[in-house]
């Protein structure tokens, strides 16, 4: 899954590696585009999370026949909320960035951009709730191989289309785009095609629509938290950058560079995260409650080692590594000094993600939101403006990394304490306001 991981993260790296070759300001307008992307990723790990949720525990209760329906329903409602954001992302384009902070002469940059990477969304969301089906059932290793496949034409799709290679005409930003949506486009065929005949793990579309909005139902029950819970990220990282904005264009592609960097740092936290859903899901369905606990301390013990391992690592490399993507000092600086922040706090980061996805894995999403909201509107944004009134654009920075280690020391004690409920025989209630 990590190896997987790493291939996706690099459609990401690779895009902003060489739109840092066209200069600042594509390079600032494409970061001005992450709390949107990342808004949209939101909703499609929503998705992923549900049906990662749903059909590990349909699996774990041996019901084949409903993990398949399962999978298939909510595929058909990716696709179908993704090509509405697609749609409303398009109609409130530059007054969504004009919010963010957008200036003048980075809007004609951004459209170019995102009138082209707005129909990826569907493709990507269709793709990855399908992967997430996959993981489901414990196949990792090929999920892992169709995102290497999607990785590796990006790359090689990119600057073809950036610079205007082999007689193609020179897009720039937006050739960055183009290759995004092709490379995802190629990859959601052959993914439909393999899993259909290959794999079967499709039911029929054509059943009763009663029977749809029970899945639906059953997916949307932790789905739409996860959503919520993904969706805060973004959204508190909208304001990340409209704060930093106010330090000028060099901040803001300063930020986007330790942004892109951070993910590759992450990768194993991230492929933690992926795997925890569907493990906790399965082990909760077959009642195989110790396994929960025995989880729960392998998470805590790995994140402690491998986050103070990576922040020594990347702590060392910061500089060197902003300095691929660009020449300017200002924004290596920048860059560099967010990795040396936030470094410190990649552990607790990581404990945060695992936690929520186990939450979702059982079925009982509401700590996982609750976790979420905590970090990023009670913790970080108040920490945010204190911080930036103190220390500068550093204290920006220094708020997002003590939210992730007090969040992530709160998140993993109440995963211990529901474990503990459930091996009693008091299984947690859902909300009654929750679809069911």
């Amino acid at each position: 899954m990590a190896m997987g991981l790493v291939a996706i993260i690099s459609f990401d790296a690779v895009d902003l590696f060489f739109v840092a070759m066209l200069g600042e300001l594509p390079l600032a307008a494409i970061s001005f585009t992450f709390p949107v992307i990342w808004f949209i990723s939101s909703i499609v790990i929503g998705f992923e999370a549900g049906a990662a949720s749903a059909i590990s525990r349909a699996i774990g209760r041996s019901d084949l026949r409903g993990a398949r329906r399962q999978t298939t329903d909510t595929v058909a409602l990716a696709g179908i909320v993704s090509l509405s954001l697609c749609f409303i992302g398009l109609l409130t384009l530059e007054p969504l960035f004009r919010l963010l902070g957008a200036t003048e002469e980075l809007l004609p940059l951004i459209r170019q951009y995102m009138e082209i990477w707005y129909w990826s969304a569907p493709a990507s969301a269709i793709t990855w709730t399908c992967l997430a089906a996959i993981r489901a059932r414990g196949n990792t290793l090929l999920e892992g191989k169709i995102i290497v496949i999607a990785a590796l034409i990006n790359a090689i799709l990119d600057p073809i289309f950036i610079f205007g290679l082999f007689g193609f005409p020179r897009l720039e930003i937006a050739g960055a785009a183009l290759a995004t949506l092709l490379s995802t486009s190629v990859v959601l065929v052959g993914t439909l095609v393999y899993l259909h005949y290959g794999q079967r793990i499709f039911a029929t579309p054509f059943i009763a629509f009663a029977r749809i909005i029970e899945s639906w139902r059953d997916m949307l029950r932790v789905g739409l938290p996860a959503m919520l819970t993904n969706a805060i990220v973004p959204i508190s990282n909208g304001f990340a950058v409209a704060m930093i904005a106010g330090f000028g264009i060099d901040a803001v592609a300063g930020f986007g560079i330790g942004v892109r960097i951070e993910p590759v740092a992450l990768i194993a936290f991230y492929a933690l995260s992926a795997i925890t859903s569907p493990f906790m899901g399965q082990n909760y369905a077959a009642g195989k409650l110790d396994r929960l606990e025995e989880a729960r301390r392998v998470i805590g013990r790995f994140c402690l080692i491998y986050g103070l391992a990576i922040a020594v690592i990347l702590g060392l490399l910061a500089y060197p590594l902003a300095g691929w993507f660009t020449d300017t000092v200002a924004i290596q600086k920048v860059a560099a000094t967010y990795l040396w922040i936030m470094v410190l706090s990649y552990g607790g980061y990581g404990v945060v993600m695992s936690v929520c996805s186990a939450f979702n894995g059982v079925g009982y999403p509401i700590p996982g939101l609750i976790i979420s909201i905590s970090r990023a509107f009670l913790v970080f944004l108040p920490l945010a403006w204190l911080g930036r009134g103190l220390l500068g654009l550093e204290g920006i920075f220094v708020a997002a990394a003590a939210s992730n280690l007090l969040i992530g020391l709160v998140g993993y004690l109440w995963l211990g304490r529901n474990i503990r409920r459930v091996r009693q025989g008091l299984r947690p209630e859902l909300p009654k306001w929750l679809p069911r």
